[in-house]
């Protein structure tokens, strides 16, 4: 049975279910395998044929293995992704020779979350149905995350769903994709502030979940909780077979905001498959671009901008790179993170640490005008419309690629209709919705703001829990 460890050393070990219904470790950390699986190029070589479902149950089996059945796991695969507008699940593009977007916009909310957060819903009513407990699920987003986790869970009998975004700062389609969904069980919270500030109420809330009066647990739906990199781990595997993997490496551009979808990539090449570069390709909020090309981890204010879901300034799932750079060194990485945490000073890692992300790291900086220069550039090349968090990934590509003879492959993250402002500034008329929203103006919203207030926000997450 996988058993799991905090990054930072001082938190017991779990199991799969336990790393499911957990969120941060009680040290702060976050769970990481203990163990990572490992396939060798001709096992990988032999899912070539494989359907989406099946190569995702090679890839997911091992990190559940002991807690959810073979069986059951199946059945949820093949339920989540049979629901995908697409039937190759995550197609690819071809955008020029050797240049590929990989689409994985297909799902019920039309963005990259749906991958994991569709698996997550049904993870959790498979393990709370056989625990006999209920559970509240706190998240907050910058823009795809609450729709996806919304759509997930929002037909799980154990599960209580409060999601907080950013007032005014994501776009209308993110918002109503929110705030439409009917069900008793979900609650949109506006926050009159910005993401770090949600994402920090919401880490204070795992960190002391008093106001649940013991009654019920705390669950994560953001990338923090392991059983999200799980999941986005698959489509790394399932392109790079598409395009001659494992016999040949591939590349990867990856849009970072939270850092969780290129740390997928990272996993998928320490279980064995042939990664010869991830991009870490950025907007305007570059942190973790700063940090690996002139060494300065230094927290500077959010920027809004055209890419809403990539406007975060802490890229929690960094930590679990860090884990591994620093030998999984614990003890040693609390120190860092502490540092790091602390907003205060720059910080720089040990060279030697530095050096060793840089093999298999690059990263790039995308302004706002670069983005809508991309997309309108592809445009002209091929007559494709890229999302913009998709037009990051596509530029940084080019500007960062180390081989021309192995392709490269951008994550196309989410539908162009999801961001009109970048769509409408590119000179583009906006593409129509799919069939399945095409009435989604017309419907009837449900959210609250609130104040950036942690007292007040947990005061409406209790009063909605315990209905008494």
């Amino acid at each position: 049975m996988m058993k799991y460890i905090s990054t930072r050393g001082n938190a017991p070990e779990l199991t799969f279910e336990d790393v499911l219904l957990t969120g941060l470790a009680t040290d702060g950390g976050l769970y990481v395998p203990k163990d990572v699986p490992q396939f060798s190029l001709e096992e990988i070589e032999s899912w070539r044929d494989l359907p989406y479902t099946e190569l995702a149950h090679k890839v997911i089996y091992p990190f559940v293995e002991g807690c959810v059945d073979s069986a059951a796991l199946q059945k949820m695969l093949n339920e989540v992704y049979s629901g995908f507008g697409h039937k190759a699940v995550a197609p690819l593009q071809q955008i020029d020779h050797n240049e590929y977007v990989l689409e994985l916009f297909h799902g019920p909310t039309l963005a990259f979350k749906d991958f994991a957060l569709q698996l997550l819903g049904r993870l959790l009513d498979y393990v709370l149905e056989r625990r006999h407990e209920k559970v509240v699920i706190m998240g907050a987003t910058s823009g795809d995350t609450g729709s996806a986790a919304i759509e997930g869970t929002k037909a799980c009998r154990n599960v209580d769903i409060f999601i907080l975004h950013p007032h005014g700062k994501v776009s209308e389609v993110q918002r109503r994709q929110m705030t439409t969904v009917k069900g008793d069980n979900i609650f949109n919270i506006a926050i009159e502030g910005n993401f770090d500030q949600a994402q920090d109420m919401v880490k204070a809330s795992f960190g002391d979940q008093q106001f649940l009066r013991g009654e019920r647990k705390l669950v994560a739906v953001n990338s923090i909780n392991w059983a999200r990199i799980m999941a986005q781990i698959v489509y790394y595997f399932y392109s790079a077979l598409n395009l001659g993997g494992p016999l040949r490496p591939m590349a990867y551009s990856v849009p970072t905001g939270n850092f969780g979808d290129i740390f997928a990539g990272y996993m998928a090449k320490k279980m064995g498959l042939p990664v010869e570069q991830l991009i870490i390709a950025t907007n305007s909020n570059d942190v973790l671009h700063r940090l690996m090309s002139k060494n300065q981890y230094e927290v500077h204010p959010l920027q809004h901008t055209i890419t809403p879901s990539m406007d975060i300034a802490v890229s929690s799932n960094f930590e679990r790179l860090l884990f591994d750079l620093y030998d999984r060194d614990g003890a040693k990485l609390a120190d860092l993170m502490a540092r790091m945490n602390a907003k205060k000073d720059v910080v720089s890692l040990d060279e030697d640490k530095l050096a060793k992300a840089r093999e298999l790291f690059d990263s790039y900086a995308v302004s706002e005008d670069m983005t809508v220069a991309t997309m309108q550039e592809v445009f002209g090349e091929t007559g494709y419309l890229l999302d913009p968090h998709t037009a990051i990934g596509v530029k940084a590509a080019r500007e960062c690629r180390r081989n021309q003879n192995i392709p490269m492959i951008t994550l196309g993250t989410a539908h162009p209709v999801k961001f009109e402002e970048a769509v409408l500034r590119a000179g583009f008329d906006m593409p129509k919705l799919p069939h399945h929203l095409t009435d989604l103006m017309e419907r009837e919203e449900r959210l609250n703001v609130l104040p950036a207030d942690l007292a007040t926000v947990q005061s409406f997450i209790a009063k909605n829990t315990f209905k008494d």
